[in-house]
């Protein structure tokens, strides 16, 4: 009886880590990426501290997308990921979780942040609608658009509508500029990561701007960083902001030399730890934005 107990707690954590390495739980370095132009936003549109509600609803539901998007994007790609390297031993490709029992958990998670928006107001829960519309819709962009990292920088991006929405009933020329911005820095560290499976999609025939770019993906990397900095720059300046928020895109700034620095020889494993340290530059851009409040 014991044995057979332990045979079944046994089961029971093998499969549960496979759920966990399907949403890349140990790999928070995704939903950071999500988070921090979110939190971001929230603070903007709130003057300041958006209350523990608003900041546990946008904190929840952004890890709960993000995780319910890699289900989505596993379930696409199972046939391209068996062909890279990097990618072969995801439990929907290696046959560890069914599809079904994939895109089963994920609409699950979607329906758990579906939860959380419907506790703010209708306007949000509206625009949650085109969220999921685009997340939906990025995974198949890939065999469609040549540069499908900007369908991602929309669906990354979503956040910034939604937080402007929630905390003010709207959403003002101010969300949408700094979507824009933000979209420039999904184009910057996903193009990155594009670089790293490059010589895979290749042969696969799978479309990304690192394919797209060619010998131009990594002067197009710092351009967008830049952009991105700019515009946030712009649409903040009437704002009263402190030392600290100059502080901190100054050292973003510096951040994005430093992976220039990683990429310029293109090496897989260079251009992967720039893609991989881009989350503190958004958390250094986001201690600017709540530390001049």
């Amino acid at each position: 009886m014991v044995c057979a107990e332990s045979q079944l707690m046994k089961s029971f954590f093998s499969h549960f880590r496979l759920y966990l390495d399907l949403i890349r739980w140990n790999r928070p370095a995704g939903w950071l990426l999500l988070l921090w132009p979110t939190l971001s936003a929230l603070w903007v549109a709130a003057g300041g501290f958006p209350g523990w509600h608003l900041l546990a609803v946008f904190t929840l539901g952004t890890i709960l997308m993000r995780s319910a998007g890699c289900c989505v994007n596993d379930v696409a790609d199972r046939d391209f990921d068996k062909h890279v390297k990097r990618t072969a031993q995801r439990p929907v490709t290696s046959g560890a979780i069914s599809v079904k029992q994939a895109l089963i958990f994920g609409a699950v998670l979607a329906l758990i942040s579906f939860g959380l928006v419907l506790t703010t107001n209708m306007a949000t829960v509206w625009w949650s609608f085109a969220a999921l519309a685009i997340t939906l819709a990025y995974p198949y962009a890939k065999r469609f658009v040549s540069m499908p990292q900007a369908v991602l920088g929309v669906a990354f991006s979503f956040g910034i509508p939604m937080a402007f929405s929630a905390v003010t009933g709207g959403v003002p020329t101010l969300a949408w500029l700094l979507l824009l911005g933000n979209l420039f820095w999904v184009l910057a560290y996903d193009t990155e990561y594009a670089m790293v499976d490059r010589d895979d999609d290749l042969k696969i025939g799978m479309k990304t701007s690192a394919i797209t770019l060619g010998s131009f993906d990594v002067p197009f990397i710092m351009l967008s960083y830049g952009l991105y900095l700019l515009i946030w720059v712009f649409g903040l300046m009437g704002r009263p902001y402190s030392a600290i928020f100059w502080i901190a895109i100054f050292i973003a700034a510096g951040q994005a030399v430093w992976h220039y620095v990683l990429i310029k020889d293109r090496t897989r494993d260079g251009c992967f730890k720039a893609f991989r340290l881009n989350h503190w530059l958004g958390f250094t851009v986001f201690i600017g934005v709540i530390g001049s409040y």
